[in-house]
C-alpha cells in the first residue's frame, strides 16, 4: 500500500505575510542605514531610458530588488542604496539599455559606511 503524496498547492498564508506571484520581493520601503550595502560595489549600472523597453527583466533578474518601474514616469528607477554591483541586470538586459560605469566616474563616488555594522 503506497501513501499518499501531500498535495502542493496554494496553502493559506496571511495577506501581510504573502510574497508577490513570482517570488518578486519588492525593496523595503523603510529605507534604514543598517541595511545599505551599497558599499560594496564598485560599479554602477547606468540605464539609458530611450533604449530601455521597460520589458522589466532587470527587476525580475535583480537579486536585491533595487529596480522598480516608475509609472508616472514610465521609466525604470534604481535603488543604490541596496544595489551591491553584481552586474546582474546589466548581463540580463535584452535591449543592452544598461552599462556599468565605475563607481569612481561619479560624483558622490563610492558611498562608504562609518561603522561596518
Amino acid at each position: 500500500m503506497s501513501k499518499k503524496l501531500p498535495e502542493y498547492g496554494t496553502i493559506n498564508v496571511p495577506t501581510e505575510r504573502g510574497v508577490p506571484f513570482g517570488a518578486i520581493t519588492p525593496a523595503p520601503v523603510v529605507q534604514q542605514d543598517l541595511f545599505v550595502t551599497s558599499n560594496w560595489r564598485i560599479v554602477r549600472p547606468v540605464i539609458d531610458n530611450d533604449t530601455c523597453t521597460r520589458c522589466l527583466t532587470c527587476y525580475i533578474a535583480c537579486p536585491d530588488s533595487c529596480w522598480a518601474y516608475d509609472d508616472k514616469n514610465d521609466e525604470m528607477v534604481w535603488n543604490w542604496k541596496f544595489c551591491k554591483g553584481c552586474q546582474i541586470c546589466i548581463h540580463q538586459c535584452p535591449a543592452e539599455a544598461l552599462s556599468p560605469v565605475a563607481e569612481l566616474d561619479f560624483p558622490d563616488g563610492v558611498h562608504r559606511l562609518e561603522k561596518p555594522f
